[in-house]
């Protein structure tokens, strides 16, 4: 049997999983890193950690599956927008990699914001012009670091996403590419016209010698040279998971639960503008197919009930809280707005905080814990819904994945105030998956993502079980809570 090596690397962790060819998990392992804050609002990374962690968990597992022999093909996904200068000649980074969450350059962005470039950055990339992104932090680099930006102009260095970091090392300096859905990130690439564009490269005054070749999602990139193993897929993260969800008709969605959710919705070859502050993105590009995706954020999903254990220590660990609010058959009319680091979409109100409504004397910790379990769902629920009228499509159903998926009452909880069924893969490491797709695609291990689907399995599918006028009811009361939170006097 084939065997597909996703090399999967995170904001704190790398993984390599081995999958065969109908979509198992054959080998896994994950190596942690670690994180550093050099000041308030910075976000760092060592680059070589990146690379050494990622490429010691590939060696492990390949090991685990006999050898390289057995290993057909192999594709990336990794954590997004983070942003990494080189040495073309030596391959050693000039300065510590900035991560997404880094919000360093966030007064840069007002300024440009203020200064009216706003609507054409959006037009062209989809994206909101902020610091979330990669073009803000790479101009950081060549502004604050001496000397780089002079070695920039003249060729000497390359700027890359964690993709194109990986790559570089794996080919052994051969390969200096990165994907489309990567390059969609960065604010330098015109998601249109699929090229990095030129007004962009000026605005944050990026030299166009550091940039990677931008190539297809799934198709022959090179060779990792250690192993003789054909690299032949790319994807971010959550662009990977929609596709390992098998998302790949216009209208379906994949929501990943963890500290936040990150939820996708494909557009199919529409690139939507969103009217809610989603963003708009390239699912992938396969051939000449390309695929566009809405995307929206929850800023605290699971986090809420990391709270509920670190900091009310209502429960000893997160996985406790299902049966903590199975004690109760209902919220008693608590409703909790988790806004801890203030809401994302539809509302990006920053300055909002979290509330919780409804406490009584008969209130207890089961009501709060089911409250902040509903309190992930209704949030989810809002943005899909911004989703649908942005692409003026329905959602049929849910895809999901992340960890907090497995919890059964917020995956009966999300079909109920959806009214839609919510599908639970069998696999759910959904985001390796989609790697590994991309990759066997690339290297015609299966010939069509028609293929892929016959070994889509379902764990559980969650139908709505509460009728339309209560689940009305319930959204009206969540809305009641938010605005609460929201007003100031």
């Amino acid at each position: 049997m084939a065997y597909i090596l996703a090399l999967d690397q995170g904001t704190s962790s790398s993984r390599a999983i081995v999958f065969d060819e109908t979509g198992n998990i054959v080998a896994m392992r994950q190596k942690e890193f670690p994180q550093h804050y050099p000041q308030p609002g910075w976000v760092e990374h060592a680059p070589e950690d990146l690379w050494q962690s990622q490429v010691a968990v590939m060696n492990e597992v390949v090991d685990m599956v006999g050898g390289p022999s057995r290993i057909v093909a192999a594709g990336i996904t990794n954590q997004r927008e983070t942003t990494l200068v080189w040495d073309r000649r030596t391959g050693q980074p000039v300065a510590p990699a900035i991560v997404w969450q880094d919000r360093r350059t966030t007064l840069y962005c007002e300024q440009l914001k203020a200064l009216g470039y706003e609507n054409m950055v959006r037009e062209k990339t989809g994206l909101l012009l902020d610091a979330y992104f990669s073009a803000s932090k790479l101009k950081w680099m060549l502004d604050h670091i001496e000397g780089l930006r002079g070695k920039a102009e003249n060729g000497e260095l390359a700027f890359g996403t964690v993709d194109s970091w990986l790559v570089w090392h794996l080919t052994g300096g051969k390969r200096h590419v990165t994907d489309v859905t990567n390059a969609s990130r960065t604010l330098l690439y015109n998601i249109h016209e699929l090229k990095w564009d030129e007004d962009l490269l000026e605005l944050f005054n990026v030299p166009a010698p550091m940039l990677p070749e931008v190539v297809d999602s799934s198709g022959k990139i090179g060779e990792i040279t250690a192993l003789k193993i054909p690299l032949a897929g790319i994807a971010g993260d959550q662009q990977a998971a929609l596709f390992g969800q098998q998302c790949i008709s216009p209208g379906m969605v994949k929501n990943t639960y963890g500290t936040g959710c990150f939820i996708m919705m494909n557009t199919g070859d529409k690139a939507a503008l969103s009217r809610h502050q989603l963003l708009t993105t390239v699912g992938w590009k396969i051939g000449n197919q390309v695929a566009y995706a809405l995307e929206g954020s929850v800023f605290i999903g699971g986090a809420t009930v990391q709270w509920l254990r670190d900091g009310l220590g209502i429960i000893l660990k997160s996985s406790d809280i299902e049966a903590l609010a199975m004690k109760e058959k209902d919220n008693g009319g608590v409703f909790f707005v988790p806004a801890l680091t203030g809401l994302g979409a539809p509302y990006w109100d920053s300055q909002v905080r979290g509330m919780i409504t409804g406490i009584t004397r008969g209130t207890n910790a089961s009501h709060i814990a089911r409250a902040t379990l509903e309190a992930i769902a209704y949030q989810s629920y809002e943005v899909i819904k911004a989703m649908e009228e942005d692409a003026g499509m329905a959602v049929c159903e849910l895809n999901v994945d992340g960890g907090a998926c497995a919890n059964d009452l917020l995956m009966q909880f999300q079909s109920d105030i959806l009214q839609i069924p919510v599908i639970r893969p069998a696999v759910i490491e959904t985001t390796a998956l989609g790697a590994a797709y991309l990759a066997g695609l690339g290297v015609g291990l299966w010939h069509s993502t028609a293929d892929l689907s016959t070994y889509r399995r379902v764990q559980k599918k969650f139908l709505p079980l509460r009728p339309a006028k209560e689940v009305e009811h319930l959204i009206y009361q969540w809305k009641e809570a938010v605005n609460r939170a929201r007003w100031r006097p």
